[in-house]
């Protein structure tokens, strides 16, 4: 069984390319739940239904998040109350988009936390739905909120309203993770890290995708005892990440963006990292970091690059019967 780390588009994407490659059974993806948030009401899960509906082969792909063929009627619908909302109410907000489809999922989730079930068996019901071979698991039942700090005005906003809200486009001085200093790893998640083959950590944002679940208690004591099979892929390639803030947020935290950065924050948990061609020039760099280096394309832009970066990845990890 492998267990792979998860934030939310690189992790789907590799998710989808390792299907190709074992059983999907065979998976078990553990994903950040820091970016959760509540809006109308409603209890959404971003990272979570990111994977759902990759791998269902229901995202929008040029977006990368939602459904494909969304509709907005009901976002749009809320503008009509822009005017009358309060000063202060968080009524209605317009600026994280929900699309008409989705909505249905916040529903469910919404629904059956409230009937108190588990974030971990709301996330099999809402994969089963969907028709999913792979297990996907929360971090954790318990509430963990990613808080980012802003540099320019020194104000502590929600990871959404960073992100959505402000499109990422502001410098940032702080991360943390409010309630992780109490939350424990879903039992799910600490099951399957523990009993895994081998554990991958996705191409995913480090700070704000994996740093969520590394700041569960015991997840970093547990990943260092295992450290030899666990591999990382690298976000970032060429210097610029993929998707998203994790090139310039490295950077404004104090870290290099570069495969050299993400190898110092990976090498206490992780023995390999796996980096694409455009970056083997630093290879010796990232082995002086104490890790091993693997060099393949890492670009997952079509099913075969995405595929054969699931099998280096697998081999690194010393896993070679299930997919030859």
């Amino acid at each position: 069984m492998i267990a792979v780390l998860c934030g939310g588009v690189g992790a789907a994407r590799f998710l989808r390319a390792l299907a190709g490659v074992v059983p999907a059974s065979d998976t078990v993806g553990v994903v950040n739940t820091g970016d959760d948030t509540v809006l109308h009401g409603l209890s959404i899960s971003p990272d979570i239904d990111t994977i759902i509906y990759t791998l269902a082969g229901a995202i929008d792909p040029e977006r990368g998040w939602g459904l494909r063929d969304e509709t907005w009627r009901a976002m749009g619908a809320l503008a009509r109350y822009a005017e009358v909302r309060p000063d202060g109410s968080s009524a209605a907000p317009t600026w994280f988009n929900l699309g008409d489809q989705d909505l249905a999922t916040h529903f469910y989730r919404t629904a059956r936390l409230a009937e108190g079930a588990t974030l971990s068996a709301v996330t099999a019901e809402i994969a089963a739905a969907w028709g999913l071979g792979q297990r996907l698991v929360p971090m954790s039942n318990q509430r963990v909120s990613t808080r980012v700090r802003l540099r320019d005005d020194g104000a502590e906003v929600s990871f959404q309203e960073y992100f959505v809200q402000r499109h990422h486009a502001v410098p940032v001085s702080q991360v943390r993770f409010d309630g992780a200093d109490s939350a424990v790893p879903a039992p799910d998640a600490d099951e399957a890290l523990r009993g895994a083959d081998a554990v991958v950590i996705a191409p995913s944002n480090p700070i704000v995708s994996i740093g969520p679940i590394r700041a569960l208690a015991g997840i970093d004591a547990l990943l260092a005892r295992r450290r030899e099979s666990v591999v990382a892929i690298s976000p970032i390639v060429g210097g610029a990440a993929l998707k998203g803030p994790a090139d310039h947020m490295l950077v404004e935290l104090g870290h290099e963006a570069s495969v050299v950065g993400v190898a110092r924050l990976y090498a206490p948990i992780a023995s390999t990292l796996v980096i694409d061609p455009l970056d083997a020039h630093l290879g010796r760099l990232v082995e002086a970091e104490g890790m091993r280096v693997v060099v393949t394309p890492s670009v997952m832009t079509t099913p075969d690059i995405g595929h054969e970066l699931a099998r280096q990845t697998l081999r690194a990890a010393g896993l070679r019967r299930s997919f030859e």
